[in-house]
């Protein structure tokens, strides 16, 4: 008997408490000139997520400044498109972050994406 991927799914998603805006950058048509320039555009809005702390952020000290990097994970639903690079802006309840997205890894429930925040200390 196959795995019932759908009811597994509808259960996942009911711990998605964060909210996810993805911009992408590319080509954009400036309207009307029709002209098209490179930037930033937006490809969802307001999605749920929900994302998880992969691990303690890593400091990277050199004379001028202390880098820390962070490495979180995105779960989200696997008919959202993603790509790697794209700019991932979370929130949860009253903190928004930004991050970069890794490379999606698809699943029949859900996909997880590696993302990457730079913050200075």
């Amino acid at each position: 008997m196959a795995p019932n991927y759908a009811k597994y799914r509808q259960r996942l998603e009911t711990m998605y408490e964060d909210l996810v805006t993805v911009r992408r950058y590319g080509d954009i048509e400036l309207p009307g000139s029709g002209e098209t320039v490179p930037g930033e555009y937006p490809v969802h809005t307001a999605v749920p997520c929900r994302i998880s702390q992969k691990a303690l952020g890593t400091n990277g000290q050199t004379e001028s400044v202390n880098n820390i990097a962070y490495e979180t994970k995105m779960f989200i639903s696997p008919d959202v498109g993603m790509q790697q690079g794209d700019k991932c802006i979370v929130t949860r309840g009253s903190l928004t972050r930004e991050y970069t997205a890794g490379e999606p890894f698809l699943y029949p429930t859900h996909q997880e994406i590696s993302l990457q925040r730079e913050d200075e200390a």
